[in-house]
């Protein structure tokens, strides 16, 4: 398969794929709401007041889907011109830290179509002269059918290279810019590791798992790593089955009973595979390559019917449609289970006041009455209406179209 590096694309390239959804947003009769949203979207992002009356008046199910097209756009424009500089240095910074990256493109599809591949190199409490090895060597390891892959170099040389604090917000940065610039679809992201890397796949996937389309666990040690957050990323397990340091292939057998026995539980989720190989060591001598057609099966579902949500020490205030006020409240454990039944939406767990359902067509009809229960109490009973402010502060927290709320409920 063909491959070479990926450059920053120009202008010229991206304008025909924003000038075809604003054609599309603006061939129709514009009712109203859509103008007074079209109206602020033309001033200078300065004068663009966040509690503009144009933001907060209700939407009809089509006027929603026209001003997320419309916000959508000009959100991509910023980020794009944003991050330009980043994609062409090939490095995104995070206050002091810096996540530096190789990649290659494989396979042509439509601009905005296109999957990611975010591969982790292995390596860790080690001079940054052996980590950069580690890293050219990922940067060669797989070679998927499609897509842009992509080997980031860790910001430090840690023995936790890849769960720190500071690649969470890097990750999210890294993947809202490749979506901006690069036209990969958000639905179409995925994430491996090798060695090190694999355990940064067991600690991010679940702490991210919203933001993935599948992942692979490639030679990885999940140490404090829970798996009920994977309930709807499918997880897939690769181990040499003579990798006995840190007992890495008895752990890799017993978290593959593990996910067997949660799908049992819960057939709805937990979709997995686990390869460990007879007599292999540490290296598996690429079979593990068997991943990457495994995962491109998959496309992420942004709003699934039911969301298991388990915080790590790494906290994060967004997961699914889920949304707390205060990441920094949170603490490692606290567990929020959410389950949508028709027009019911039941929440149990660890639910602090101000935590926020962010909603859609997509997860409920937001036409009629929705019924919210929070821990066998009901906080909410009657219609939600969509607004564009629930649109643009989606798009502000993400370059995500396909996840942003139409509206929103914040439960007190």
């Amino acid at each position: 398969m063909r491959s070479f590096p990926i450059r920053l694309f120009s202008a010229a390239l991206l304008a025909p794929a924003i000038l075809a959804q604003t054609s599309l947003a603006q061939a129709q009769p514009i009712a109203a709401p859509v103008a007074a949203v079209q109206s602020w979207l033309a001033r200078p992002e300065s004068a663009r007041r966040a509690d503009d009356p144009a933001l907060v008046r209700p939407l009809t199910r089509a006027q929603a889907e026209r001003v997320l097209t419309l916000l959508g756009v000009d959100r991509r424009r910023a980020v794009a011109a944003e991050a330009a500089e980043a994609i062409a240095a090939r490095q995104i910074a995070v206050g002091d830290k810096v996540l530096k990256w190789e990649s290659k493109l494989f396979g042509t599809v439509p601009w905005g179509k296109r999957s990611l591949w975010i591969s982790m190199h292995g390596g860790g409490n080690a001079e940054p002269a052996v980590n950069d090895r580690q890293w050219q060597n990922q940067i060669r390891l797989y070679a998927p059918a499609e897509g842009i892959y992509l080997a980031p170099r860790a910001p430090t040389d840690s023995w936790n290279l890849w769960h720190e604090a500071h690649i969470d917000p890097l990750f999210q940065r890294l993947i809202d810019a490749q979506v901006a610039v690069n036209g990969v679809d958000p639905n179409r992201v995925y994430l491996m590791g090798y060695s090190a890397g694999g355990d940064g796949v067991w600690q991010l996937a679940p702490r991210m798992a919203d933001r993935f389309a599948a992942a692979a666990m490639m030679a990885g040690h999940p140490n404090e790593a829970g798996m009920l957050g994977l309930r709807n990323l499918p997880f897939a397990i690769f181990m040499g089955g003579a990798d006995a340091a840190y007992d890495r292939n008895r752990i890799a057998a017993e978290r593959a009973a593990e996910f067997d026995r949660l799908q049992a539980a819960d057939p709805g989720g937990y979709v997995h595979m686990a390869r460990i190989y007879p007599g292999l060591p540490h290296w598996m001598d690429r079979k593990d390559a068997e991943a990457l057609p495994w995962m491109a099966g998959f496309t992420r579902n942004p709003w699934p019917k039911r969301i298991v949500w388990v915080q790590d020490d790494v906290t994060h205030d967004r997961f699914y449609w889920l949304r707390l006020r205060d990441a920094e409240a949170a603490k490692a454990g606290d567990t929020i289970i959410a389950d949508v039944d028709g027009q019911t939406i039941t929440v149990t767990g660890a639910v602090p006041a101000g935590t926020t359902l962010r909603l859609s067509d997509r997860l409920v009809d937001l036409d009629r009455p929705i019924r919210v229960i929070v821990n066998n109490r009901i906080a909410h009973s009657g219609r939600i209406a969509r607004t564009a402010s629930a649109i643009q502060q989606s798009l502000l927290e993400r370059m995500d179209p396909d996840s942003a709320a139409t509206a929103v409920l914040r439960l007190d």
